[in-house]
């Protein structure tokens, strides 16, 4: 003997739990799309630049050198230096 409130409620749970699953699989095709959009509108970019292999492959390199976390950091460090040489300074008078 099964509650049929019960059975009901188990019932909306498959269907809610399909619609899930299609959204999400729509999603992850919608999401792959976008990225072959993007990658095309790369591509055309980089083509219309007319420039060769090597100087796209030259400024990938610059580029990911610039993408490094150090300078920033040291510039940080060097204005905490700073400001606390300043602060102690400031105390002794």
């Amino acid at each position: 003997m099964t509650n049929p409130k019960i059975e009901k409620v188990k019932t909306e749970i498959e269907k809610t739990k399909a619609k899930i699953a299609e959204y999400q699989a729509k999603l992850r095709g919608l999401e792959r799309q976008k990225t072959e959009f993007e990658n095309e509108q790369i591509v055309a970019l980089v083509r219309s630049e007319k420039i060769s292999d090597a100087e796209l492959t030259a400024l990938m390199k610059s580029l990911r050198k610039e993408e490094t976390p150090a300078a920033p950091l040291d510039s940080v460090s060097k204005q905490t230096e700073q400001e606390e040489t300043l602060n102690a300074k400031t105390d002794e008078n």
